[in-house]
C-alpha cells in the first residue's frame, strides 16, 4: 500500500482541480481550508484512518550540516552586490582613473578656492556609480518571470554570469561608454540575483532559524565592502593601472557564487511549483537529513502550489489584490527606508566623503575600512540575536541608535566647518567623526540591513512570492539610483545639513515599523498570513 501521506497528497490534487475547490479554497489562504476539506472527503470514503495525523502536522526541522552549506553558498550571492558598493567610492577617488574619465573633477580639487563639500559634484561621475542601480531595477522585474519558470539556482547562476562579463568590460574600459555599459551589465547581474536570493534562502532554512540564515545575505554583502575597500587600498599603490585592477576583480566573487551555485539544489518550493515533485523530495531528503520526516513539509508544500496554481491569475496582477494590501505596503516601504538610512549612499562615498570632511587620500580608504569592519561585525551580531528578540526590537533599537548618530554628526561637522567647509578637519576631529559614523554603521548593520532583506523575502505567499521580492528589489534599485545620482550634489547644497536629512527619514521609518510592522519571527513561511489576520490594522485586509 501506499504511503498514507502519498495518498492523502494524490486527493488533494485531485480535489482541487474541482470547481468546488476553486470556489472555496482557492482565496488568499486557502490551504487550510483545503487540507480540511482533503481530510473530511477522505473520512467520509473511510480511507481517513491513516492520514489524519499527517494532515496540518507541523514539519520537524533539524539543522544539518548540509543546510548550512546550502544556505551559505546562496547567500554569497552577495559577494558582488557588496564588492560593487564598496569598489566604486575608492576608484572615484582615484587620480588616474579621474584623469582618463572625469579629468573635470581633477580641475576642481587643484583649485585653491573651493567649497570642500562640492570637490566631487559630478553628474557623469555620478552616473557611473547609479548607471548600475537602473539597470538592476529593469532586471530584478524580469527576474520574476525567470525565477518562475527556471527556478531560483538558475536565476542566480545568470546573475552571475552576466556580473562576470559586466566586470571584464569594466576592466578593459577605453572610454565612458564602454565604462557605463560593464556597469549596466553589473546592474543587471546583481538584480537577477537580489530578486533570487533573498527567496532561495527563506525557503530553504528552517523557521526557527530563518532570521539568522537570511541575514547572511547581508552578511555576505558586508564582506564584498570590505573586500573591495581593501583592494582599493592597495590599488591606489599600483600606478595607472590600478583601478583597472580594481574593477576586474569583480570577476572573482561572481566566479565564487557560480561555481557554489551549481553546487547547491534548487529549493523544494520551487521544484514543486514547477511540478518537480520527486526532485523537491531529494533536495528536501539532501537538506533536512536523510532520517528526516519531510512528509508534512512536503505535503505543506503541495498544498500551497496547488492551491495558487487553480485561481490562474498574473502574480504582478494578483499582488495589487486587496487582500495582498500589507505585503504589497511593506514590499515597498522596507527598501524604500533601508535606502533612506543614507547607508548605501554612505557606503558608495565612503572615501570621497572623509577626503570632503578633511581625511587625507589614504585616511580616507582606511577610515572605509574601518567602516566596512563594523558593519560587518554588527550583522553577525544580528545573526546571533534576530530569532531571539525578534525583528521588530532590532528595527527600532538600530533606528534610534542611527538617528543619535546623524544629528550628533551634523551637529559636529556645523560647529567644525560650517557652511564653507574649506578647513580641514584636526586629527581629533576626524577620530571622532570616524567613531560617530561607525556607531552609525553598527546600528544599521544589525537592524535595517539584514531585515530589508529579511522581511521581504518571507512575509509573501508562494504565488506571489517572486512577483513580491521583484518589487522589492525593483524599490530598493529605484530608490538607491535616485539617491547615487543626487548625493553628491546633496552634499554640495546642504553640507553638514544632509545628515539631518536622513535623520529625519529614520525618524520617520522607525515609527512606522512601530506602528505597522507584526513580528514575524518564527512563524513558517506557509502559516505567515496569521500574523497579518491578528494585526490591528492589517486585519482588515484579511477579512
Amino acid at each position: 500500500m501506499a504511503p498514507a501521506w502519498q495518498y492523502m497528497t494524490n486527493q488533494f490534487i485531485s480535489f482541487t482541480r474541482s470547481k468546488s475547490f476553486v470556489k472555496s479554497a482557492s482565496g488568499v489562504y486557502g490551504t487550510g481550508l483545503a487540507w480540511e476539506l482533503v481530510k473530511k472527503r477522505a473520512m467520509e470514503r473511510g480511507e481517513g484512518n491513516g492520514i489524519s495525523s499527517n494532515i496540518r502536522m507541523k514539519p520537524s526541522i533539524k539543522l544539518t550540516a548540509s543546510m548550512i552549506f546550502t544556505c551559505i553558498v546562496a547567500a554569497s550571492c552577495g559577494l558582488i552586490f557588496g564588492y560593487d558598493i564598496g569598489i566604486s567610492g575608492g576608484v572615484t577617488t582615484m587620480e588616474p582613473f579621474l584623469r582618463k574619465f572625469f579629468p573635470v573633477v581633477l580641475r576642481k580639487m587643484a583649485e585653491t578656492t573651493r567649497n570642500t563639500y562640492c570637490v566631487y559634484d559630478s553628474e557623469v561621475l555620478t552616473l557611473f556609480t547609479s548607471s548600475l542601480y537602473i539597470a538592476g531595477l529593469a532586471s530584478s522585474l524580469v527576474a520574476s518571470r525567470v525565477t518562475k519558470v527556471t527556478g531560483r539556482k538558475a536565476t542566480m547562476v545568470l546573475g552571475g554570469i552576466t556580473f562576470l562579463i559586466g566586470a571584464a568590460i569594466n576592466s578593459a574600459a577605453v572610454n565612458i561608454t564602454m565604462l557605463i555599459l560593464g556597469r549596466i551589465l553589473l546592474g543587471f547581474g546583481v538584480g537577477f540575483t537580489n530578486q533570487a536570493t533573498p527567496v532561495y534562502i527563506s525557503e530553504m532554512a528552517p523557521p526557527k532559524w530563518r532570521g539568522a540564515f537570511s541575514s547572511s545575505f547581508q552578511l555576505f554583502i558586508g564582506i564584498g565592502v570590505i573586500v573591495a575597500t581593501v583592494v582599493n587600498f592597495g590599488a591606489t599603490r599600483l600606478g595607472s593601472w590600478g583601478w583597472r585592477l580594481s574593477l576586474g576583480l569583480a570577476a572573482a566573487p561572481a566566479a565564487f557564487m557560480i561555481l557554489g551555485a551549481l553546487l547547491v539544489t534548487d529549493t523544494p518550493s520551487s521544484l514543486v511549483d514547477r511540478g518537480k515533485v520527486v526532485q523537491a523530495q531529494q533536495a528536501l531528503l539532501k537538506v533536512r537529513g536523510v532520517d528526516s520526516n519531510i512528509e508534512a513539509e512536503l505535503n505543506q508544500l503541495i498544498v500551497a502550489s496547488e492551491a495558487t496554481k487553480e485561481v490562474h491569475k498574473e502574480p504582478f496582477k494578483t499582488i495589487f489584490e486587496r487582500q495582498y494590501r500589507p505585503h504589497l505596503v511593506m514590499s515597498i516601504a522596507i527598501p524604500f527606508f533601508q535606502q533612506f538610512t543614507g547607508i548605501n549612499v554612505i557606503a558608495f562615498y565612503a572615501p570621497v566623503l572623509f577626503q570632503s570632511v578633511g581625511f587625507g587620500n589614504d585616511s580616507a580608504l582606511i577610515g572605509a575600512i574601518i567602516l566596512g569592519v563594523v558593519n560587518f561585525i554588527s550583522i553577525v551580531i544580528s545573526m546571533f540575536i534576530v530569532d531571539r528578540y525578534g525583528r521588530r526590537v532590532l528595527f527600532m533599537q538600530g533606528g534610534i541608535q542611527m538617528i543619535i548618530c546623524q544629528v550628533t554628526l551634523a551637529c559636529f561637522l556645523g560647529a567644525e566647518l560650517g557652511g564653507s567647509g574649506d578647513e580641514p578637519l584636526s586629527r581629533t576631529s576626524t577620530i571622532l567623526v570616524l567613531i560617530l559614523m561607525c556607531i552609525y554603521a553598527a546600528g544599521f548593520g544589525w537592524s535595517w540591513g539584514p531585515l530589508s532583506w529579511l522581511i521581504p523575502s518571507e512575509i509573501f505567499p508562494m504565488n506571489i512570492r517572486p512577483a513580491g521580492q521583484s518589487i522589492s528589489v525593483a524599490v530598493n534599485f529605484l530608490t538607491t539610483f535616485v539617491l547615487a545620482q543626487t548625493f553628491l550634489t546633496m552634499l554640495c547644497r546642504f553640507k553638514f545639513g544632509i545628515f539631518l536629512f536622513y535623520a529625519v527619514w529614520i525618524v520617520m521609518m522607525t515609527g512606522f515599523v512601530a506602528v505597522f510592522l507584526p513580528e514575524t519571527k518564527g512563524v513558517p513561511l506557509e502559516s505567515m498570513h496569521t500574523v497579518w489576520e491578528q494585526h490591528w490594522y492589517w486585519s482588515r485586509f484579511s477579512a
